[in-house]
């Protein structure tokens, strides 16, 4: 079975029993290393590191898509900032150490147009498999522009060119009466 974007629903199965399983072993390891209570306390220390990160990003990346509006220009950047800080905060909220460096990786203003190529780079290869043409959003190419051989003019017109005129008291229950 797969789910509709194509990626096998064995694979998300995978994941999601993989990925918690890799966190509780990390967990494990750290905390035989170097003991329980230092391992909590890493823990809480990155959750209040994430919450603080994703203050402080998040209200920087509110700014500039607030900018970007009021500019009058389309915030694609800028989406794409407010949702890796919305990501990677999340994920250093999560109890475990994997899913920290994930979204530290997200979070970190220096790493962050790393991740933005990355995870841009994913999300063009999703549409170019999806059949969606890479300049259809904004490019040189749009469906519809002119000289574009798909589209072909006409001219709407009417059968009946007479108006049939209903006063108010006419209708009943929103249909006019004979």
């Amino acid at each position: 079975m797969r789910l509709r974007g194509g990626l096998p629903l064995a694979v998300l199965v995978v994941l999601l029993v993989a990925v918690p399983i890799v966190e509780v072993y990390l967990l494990i390891q750290v905390g035989q290393r170097i003991g329980l209570l230092p391992t909590i306390a890493l823990l809480v220390l990155e959750a209040v590191l994430g919450g603080w990160l994703l203050r402080r990003e998040g209200s920087r990346a509110w700014r500039a898509l607030d900018a970007a509006f009021r500019g009058g220009r389309m915030p694609t950047g800028e989406l794409t900032e407010a949702g890796l800080v919305l990501v990677g905060g999340v994920l250093l909220m999560l109890p475990g150490f994997l899913s920290d460096v994930i979204g530290l990786f997200f979070l970190v203003p220096f790493t962050r147009p790393f991740a933005r190529k990355v995870v841009g780079f994913f999300v063009a290869r999703r549409l170019s498999r999806s059949g969606i043409a890479p300049g259809l959003f904004g490019g040189p190419r749009r469906p519809g522009a002119q000289g574009d051989p798909s589209v072909v003019e006409g001219e709407v017109v009417p059968d009946d060119t007479s108006e049939t005129v209903v006063s108010p008291r006419e209708v009943d229950g929103g249909r006019p009466q004979a």
